[in-house]
């Protein structure tokens, strides 16, 4: 049988992915239902327990593939990025609702009436997704109900230009294992996030990304901004011809600093960087 990424397919010695039948071997094949996220953030993790690891998150109005609804737990599969893993079953909403914006910013508010001096009830972070169903002056309203600041949004095909930018705007932002978001984002979290503001769709781990992402730079003194640089289970940015922006465990957050000491103090070399185009 062809030996297939489980972090990327559906696949339990007791169930799996209809799609995947005649690859692997397994007790019984479903075909995955459509379901929607519902809340801002959601975990996703690696078994369906409350003290499981985060392995990814999923947010506000993402499509999965639910494969079972078993004991308060879904097992899914993200479309956009097709990580698998347990969500919360509460999180999930079997009503497809077509969303028509999405947040530009790192993080942005929901108010209950638009005014912004009645009190947000929800945060909402970059690439969160909703169906605006009208405006009213400065704000938007959502189809869930709620208002939010309408420059805070663009159409869902909007497109940064600049991903290092995108990816600045995370300076200090906590490491936090799985994340990817304002509120906590670990390395590949902070790439794929950027990455995807500007149109580019990222794999999720740092591996698949050093596989799938750029083309390799040979001149290791010869860096540019925007250059992926890779080790074994890390990735961060460049900056510049020297700087790199990365979130990692060293400083509990994400920082800029040099790759020189970067490279100094860390116990793995490098295993390749990547250009973008």
């Amino acid at each position: 049988m062809k030996v297939l990424d489980p972090r990327l397919n559906a696949m339990r010695p007791d169930l799996a992915d209809e799609t995947l039948r005649g690859q692997i071997d397994a007790q019984h094949f479903v075909t995955g239902i459509k379901f929607q996220i519902s809340r801002p953030i959601v975990s996703v993790l690696k078994r369906p327990e409350k003290d499981a690891p985060q392995t990814t998150q999923a947010l506000l109005g993402e499509i999965c593939l639910v494969f079972e609804n078993k004991n308060g737990w879904a097992w899914v599969k993200l479309l956009r990025d097709s990580y698998v893993g347990y969500v919360e079953a509460s999180a999930l909403n079997s009503e497809i609702v077509a969303p028509t914006h999405k947040v530009l910013v790192p993080s942005t508010l929901v108010y209950p009436k638009p005014d912004i001096k009645s009190g947000p009830v929800q945060f909402l972070p970059r690439h969160a997704q909703v169906a605006v169903t009208s405006q009213k002056g400065t704000f938007a309203a959502g189809h869930s109900g709620g208002f939010i600041f309408a420059a805070h949004l663009a159409a869902l095909n909007a497109k940064a230009q600049d991903f290092v930018a995108i990816a600045e705007d995370y300076l200090n932002v906590p490491y936090y294992w799985g994340g990817k978001s304002i509120y906590g984002t670990d390395c590949s979290g902070l790439v794929q996030t950027a990455l995807q503001a500007c149109g580019i769709e990222a794999p999720r781990d740092s591996d698949m990304q050093e596989n799938a992402l750029g083309h390799l730079v040979a001149d290791h003194h010869n860096l540019r901004r925007g250059d992926l640089i890779f080790w074994s289970g890390h990735v961060g940015i460049m900056q510049n011809a020297t700087q790199l922006l990365h979130a990692n465990g060293h400083t509990m957050k994400t920082t800029s600093e040099t790759l020189a000491d970067v490279v100094s103090r860390s116990d793995k070399p490098i295993s390749s960087i990547k250009r973008m185009a």
